[in-house]
């Protein structure tokens, strides 16, 4: 597991804290990859990057107002140092030519990364509540995996092609 974290201490309110950060952090470099890649089509790369971003944004909204309701503000008592690329796809992965099905399956392998870490987190969790939250966002990577190989299904063909040269 990438993380120094010993999950037999967490508390529930450290748990979401550290959920929250794996989804901004992962946010942040699809948000990134899809700047700095550019739109230049419908459905290129950096769409399918922008749409992962929107999915892990609401993810992240959706856990900090959870926390927001169970633990108002009190305080951050985990480092975000401890969950980095968590979920984050690699940052030098991305190329302007990408293909879309490359940048689907970039997403894919992120997605699965993000499951194996709630999952072997899990073995090692012993709060309750934790543990029931850890099952949940386990769950729900699942989820995000069978949605984007149902998104590289769907794909027209040609979407394995890299684009050419700009000018072509």
């Amino acid at each position: 597991m990438p993380v120094s974290i010993d999950f037999s201490t967490l508390e529930l309110m450290d748990a979401l804290d550290l959920a929250i950060m794996i989804e901004v952090e992962a946010w942040e470099r699809y948000t990134y990859f899809a700047k700095q890649i550019g739109r230049r089509v419908p459905g290129d790369a950096a769409s399918i990057f922008h749409l992962m971003a929107e999915n892990e944004e609401k993810h992240g909204h959706q856990l900090s107002d959870r926390r927001q309701e169970m633990f108002g503000d009190a305080p951050l008592r985990v480092s975000g140092a401890a969950i980095f690329d968590v979920e984050a796809p690699e940052s030098g992965a991305p190329r302007w030519n990408m293909s879309p099905l490359k940048a689907f399956e970039l997403a894919l392998a992120s997605e699965e990364k993000a499951y194996r870490f709630y999952d072997e987190a899990l073995e090692h969790v012993t709060d309750p509540d934790v543990r029931t939250l850890f099952a949940e966002l386990r769950d729900e990577e699942t989820e995000h995996v069978r949605m984007v190989k149902h998104a590289i299904e769907g794909l027209p063909p040609g979407s394995e092609l890299d684009r050419e040269n700009e000018d072509d």
